[in-house]
């Protein structure tokens, strides 16, 4: 926060005006700024910006977090902590609670960004979260994402297999999938 205490803060207004003003989430929201029970400590955050113009962020969460009642997003869920918002049965098995094993969540990309640099921001935002999740100590990272992740994440080389079925939630079909982070071997 002594470092980044600004940037940190526009990380939760691109997320409230990516979550909140754009995509209409019913999330909490505070001076401007969206942030959540996972919004704790325990994760940590990955900003693309220009001179602190957050472009793209996710967050990133240990799956052994606890917070009160809460530990992350998805394992929350399939235990029906968050009152339906997400189904339950968004995995095929049980949530992993692993050292090794982070959950990204509140991936997103401003939608103002053309879209001939779109793709630049996406890919760098891909690698900042891998290579933090790696310093981390991850060797994989969970998510739900757009059911359409096989078109954008395979393609460039993310390692990523489908952990659950494909679900609609509010306005999309989403589902959870696994980025295997460990190092490919040649």
């Amino acid at each position: 926060m002594h470092n980044h205490g600004e940037l940190f803060a526009n990380i939760f207004r691109a997320r409230k005006q990516s979550f909140i003003d754009l995509k209409k989430w019913p999330l909490p929201e505070v001076d401007g700024m969206e942030f959540d029970q996972y919004d704790t400590p325990m994760s940590r955050w990955v900003a693309i910006h220009e001179h602190g113009r957050v472009l793209a962020g996710v967050r990133l969460t240990p799956t052994t977090a606890r917070c009160g009642v809460y530990s992350y997003m998805i394992r929350d869920a399939q235990e029906d902590l968050l009152g339906g918002s997400i189904p339950q049965n968004l995995l095929d098995g049980p949530a992993p609670v692993e050292e090794t094993t982070w959950e990204a969540s509140r991936l997103f990309i401003d939608h103002s960004i053309p879209a001939g640099r779109r793709m630049r921001v996406q890919m760098s935002l891909i690698a900042e979260m891998s290579n933090s999740a790696r310093a981390l100590g991850a060797s994989r990272l969970i998510c739900l994402v757009k059911a359409t992740w096989p078109r954008w994440l395979n393609p460039r080389g993310v390692d990523a297999q489908a952990m659950g079925p494909v679900i609609w939630i509010d306005d999309d079909y989403f589902q959870c999938v696994s980025i295997n982070l460990a190092p490919k071997m040649h």
